[in-house]
């Protein structure tokens, strides 16, 4: 039987957590039959990283918790020779942990166990409503720009909530917490529900704390600072906070930003306050900035950090087993990145002598269709269609996720896509929606839709549009080029703007000191520019969609036969 969370009603949902804590159900997992799970069964073990979907409905995934991302060459060694071993698929995933799928019934008690034996590693709480896996740069404690090192408070804050029995399985919805103490860092973390940056007070360097994060909103300033050695009691009071005055009648409606929303932040501090039972500063001043990181990077003790490209997350066995002999065989740390990347820190040498793969390390991609029922496109797929190299050579970040739930973060990247399906372009049922303007930096905003609909084969070259406008703008980075330009102009007017760059082909340049007006009328006497001045401006793009993809003549790209597709 096919289970989901979905498919259990709110309130029953919440009656298995008061009937019987997730930990005091734990005892009797060596005694069930995978093949003949109760839902209740399937509900308990999503709390210890077990888990099954439509898609692998004889099978099982199994999710690892990464604290901080620090795997280890030993420990990737040894997942590898069990992905090899029982003919598994291995996903790195955007909070820097691993997914295991296919994991036959039979076979789940003894994978569950031999992964938990690994240390560091876990299973617990990496699914359900729990502290999901506390996230940090893959630079931590190495990188030149590193100012306090961030895993030695994961690790504290990991040994605290980890086997609370109190938590395990049992917050209103799930939270996630990321710190950083780097002035740069390769991707944002303001997607967190609670997230601790670098700042600087009076002198001492600290953390600003933010919250309400999550894989469609940033984190909004609780204007709070606090040294190190207070986030780990801090972080527990919000968690249990959360616990206990967390909203818990609507699953949709139940994160930390819809307890702030409703309540108001002065409320939720107040409820942090009664258990943290100290006394906090205002916050100080943010010392994040972002910077573009390469494949190599110079460490601050002289040795060198490399990343390896993966396939947008997914790893073959052999090839996992090689990076870990190599990481070994050099001497260097294994660590998985929010980005879905390998990093290998601390080694001698300056250039790699393993092969870089023709991905972009700047897009990450959600599971996709093959591993999440939710999921419309083949997400890693279609990622190998976006322009690539100009994505590389400007460090454009890219979120590409397969619905609107966000898990590629695409709300968090300089351009966000999500994956749709209809058929409003003929023989073409997939279509592809836009999101610009992030400025993730500080957490200023998320990006928002600017293209409604995109037909698939046209993804492409609505991307490098965006990028030539970049270009031409001579501004240092994609979301200066959102801050700038891009933001001082209403969402439709950039829709309509870029279409009609497309459809016309004039080259003209997205200046934020001329008028919409006056740009639109550089495209001349086209119909579109009228209905558009006349209409408004989502009209006009509405005609510029119709002329160009209402018809079996659109655009398309050659997609990966699904029976070619990577098996599971």
């Amino acid at each position: 039987m096919f289970y989901a969370p979905e498919h259990l009603t709110e309130k029953r949902y919440e009656k298995y957590k008061a009937a019987l804590r997730p930990f005091d159900w734990f005892p009797q997992i060596d005694e069930l039959d995978f093949e003949s799970l109760a839902d209740s069964d399937r509900v308990y073990l999503q709390d210890f990283g077990v888990f099954n979907s439509e898609l692998e409905e004889e099978t099982f995934m199994l999710r690892v918790r990464v604290p901080g991302g620090r795997v280890g060459a030993e420990n990737f060694a040894k997942i590898a020779e069990m992905v090899e071993t029982y003919d598994l698929t291995l996903l790195l995933t955007a909070r820097s942990g691993i997914q295991l799928h296919g994991i036959e019934p039979e076979h789940v008690l003894e994978l569950f166990h031999a992964v938990n034996a690994l240390p560091g590693l876990s299973t617990w709480q990496t699914f359900g409503d729990n502290v999901r896996n506390v996230v940090t740069d893959p630079y931590d404690g190495r990188g030149k720009s590193c100012e306090i090192e961030a895993f030695p408070l994961i690790d504290a804050l990991h040994a605290r909530f980890h086997k609370n029995p109190d938590l395990v399985g049992m917050l209103p919805r799930r939270i996630s917490v990321g710190i950083t103490g780097m002035r740069e860092n390769a991707w944002p973390l303001f997607s967190n529900d609670l997230f601790f940056g670098l700042a600087e007070k009076e002198g001492v360097k600290g953390f600003n704390v933010y919250m309400g994060g999550k894989n469609t909103e940033v984190s909004q300033s609780a204007d709070i600072f606090l040294p190190s050695e207070e986030v780990v009691d801090f972080a527990m009071a919000v968690i249990e906070a959360f616990d206990r005055y967390g909203l818990r009648e609507k699953r949709m409606k139940s994160r930390l930003f819809h307890m702030i929303e409703h309540y108001g932040m002065a409320q939720v501090k107040a409820f942090v306050a009664e258990i943290y039972g100290k006394p906090w500063q205002s916050a100080g001043e943010s010392l994040l900035t972002n910077r573009y990181f390469g494949d190599s990077e110079e460490l601050g003790d002289g040795t060198w950090g490399h990343r390896y490209r993966t396939d947008y997350g997914v790893v073959e066995a052999k090839e996992a087993k090689k990076i870990a002999d190599w990481a070994l065989e050099h001497g260097g740390e294994l660590r998985i990145g929010i980005d879905q990347q390998l990093y290998i820190l601390g080694v001698p040498e300056k250039t790699p002598d393993f092969k870089v793969r023709d991905t972009s390390p700047t897009v990450v991609a959600c599971a996709g269709s093959e591993y999440c029922p939710f999921s419309y496109w083949s997400i890693k797929d279609e990622a190998r269609y976006l322009p690539v190299e100009k994505l590389i050579e400007h460090g454009i970040r890219v979120g590409f996720s397969g619905c609107m739930k966000g898990c590629g973060r695409h709300k968090h990247a300089d351009i966000g896509i999500v994956g749709l399906r209809n058929s409003k372009f003929g023989k073409e049922d997939r279509s592809a929606r836009i999101f610009l303007g992030c400025e993730y930096t500080e957490g200023r905003r998320p990006a928002e839709v600017l293209f409604r609909t995109v037909p698939v084969g046209e993804m492409r070259r609505i991307v490098e549009l965006l990028i030539e406008a970049y270009e031409e703008s001579g501004l240092s980075t994609f979301e200066r080029f959102a801050a700038e330009v891009l933001n001082r102009f209403e969402e439709p007017f950039v829709e309509f703007f870029f279409l009609a760059r497309r459809e016309s082909g004039e080259p003209v340049r997205l200046d934020p000191s001329q008028t919409p007006e006056a740009l639109a009328r550089k495209f001349g006497e086209r119909f579109y520019v009228k209905t558009a001045l006349e209409e408004g401006w989502s009209k006009g793009s509405d005609a510029i969609v119709k002329a160009l993809w209402h018809s079996d003549e659109v655009a398309t790209v050659k997609h990966v036969d699904p029976s070619k597709r990577r098996s599971r």
